[in-house]
């Protein structure tokens, strides 16, 4: 009996580890496909995202334009857990926070100077290949707009 019952506690135990080491649909490389995106005028477009594994982290890696055309580069490193880390190479923003809401949503938040600049979901569909990312965030004018990023997995 004993050894029914450590063999089912270990079978347990491996699938637990399995299903909580199982990759966050999140994870790749998304590449933008602007022709089902919708921006608003002198939006930056962010035409490559890079989710990646960093030690117990999680590193995102953006490259893009800004709204004047000009190459774009930023990274930020850190959890989905809703606290803020710092963003490298952003203009716009200095923290930025991943909230997991689900296994395929997340909540984004970036601020600049202590202020939100940006907030945003990051939704990816049931079968993994598509990530929808619609946000909403200052202009160069100051004026609060929304824009919609779809992208497809590499």
């Amino acid at each position: 009996m004993k050894r029914i019952v450590i063999l089912v506690t270990l079978a347990a135990l491996f699938v637990g580890a399995t299903v909580c080491l199982a990759d966050s649909p999140q994870m790749g490389t998304w590449k933008l496909n602007e022709a089902k995106s919708k921006f608003s005028p002198g939006a930056a477009k962010n035409h490559t995202v890079v989710y990646e594994d960093s030690g117990d982290s999680i590193k995102v890696t953006v490259d893009g334009v800004d709204g004047g055309g000009a190459a774009t580069h930023n990274e930020w490193t850190g959890k989905f857990n809703g606290r803020f880390y710092a963003v490298t190479g952003d203009a716009t923003s200095d923290m930025r926070s991943y909230r997991k809401i689900n296994n395929r949503t997340l909540a984004l938040t970036a601020k600049k100077g202590g202020k939100v600049t940006l907030t945003g979901r990051i939704v990816v569909s049931a079968n993994g290949k598509i990530r929808t990312v619609t946000t909403n965030g200052k202009n160069s004018k100051g004026k609060w707009v929304t824009n919609r990023a779809v992208y497809d997995k590499q």
